[in-house]
């Protein structure tokens, strides 16, 4: 029980944490409605495995490098998508009921690349879910599976309770709103790109 409630607030911590992810489930949202914002909300079950495993077998032998390599790659590409968003909010058209979503395989794909690009993930399971996934196996496998389980369960849960807010309201924004609401998540994406790239290419 102990590691289940552990796993859960963490969870809760890192899914409603601004960031890149949490910039795109919203864009996706206003684009295509809670279908597209769950998708992206979802990615971190299709991303995170890589990441969980190095994390597990091989922390000592990453370079001290690779955190701030990943950061610094990684931001500059969440940049390119917070700006290529902004330009396409000053013309955007919000969507009506029965239009077609964009292509839900580029934007999924796009979120993947975005994830493990995302330094987030490593420095927490390195520093954080190793550990504490190691601590709960010596318990039992259920209570590390439980850890993992509780997580994940809600690190996605709050990512999709924000795309059906953001999905459900969507048709009644005016012109001007929508565009301001697709060109914001825009700046956080950029402005998360920024952060990153900073920290990445900052003298330790």
């Amino acid at each position: 029980m102990t590691e289940l409630l552990l796993g859960l607030s963490l969870g809760l911590g890192a899914g409603v944490t601004p960031g890149a992810l949490l910039s795109l489930v919203i864009a996706a949202s206003l684009r295509g409605g809670f279908r597209s914002g769950v998708r992206l909300a979802c990615v971190p079950l299709l991303s995170d495995l890589p990441v969980v495993l190095l994390s597990l077998t091989a922390v000592g032998a990453m370079p001290g490098t690779f955190v701030r390599v990943l950061s610094a790659v990684g931001g500059l590409y969440v940049v390119y998508l917070g700006v290529s968003t902004i330009r396409e909010a000053r013309a955007a058209e919000p969507p009506r009921p029965g239009d077609a979503e964009p292509s839900s395989a580029r934007q999924v794909l796009s979120a993947v690349v975005v994830n493990l690009l995302n330094p987030h993930p490593w420095l927490f399971w390195i520093a954080v879910g190793a550990p504490a996934f190691d601590a709960a196996w010596e318990h039992s496998p259920a209570s590390a599976l439980a850890f993992v389980g509780g997580f994940y369960l809600v690190l996605c849960g709050s990512k999709v309770a924000l795309a059906w807010a953001v999905g459900a309201g969507r048709h009644r924004l005016s012109l001007r709103g929508y565009r301001l609401l697709l060109g914001g998540s825009g700046l956080l994406l950029t402005a998360a790109g920024a952060v990153l790239s900073f920290r990445g290419l900052a003298p330790q």
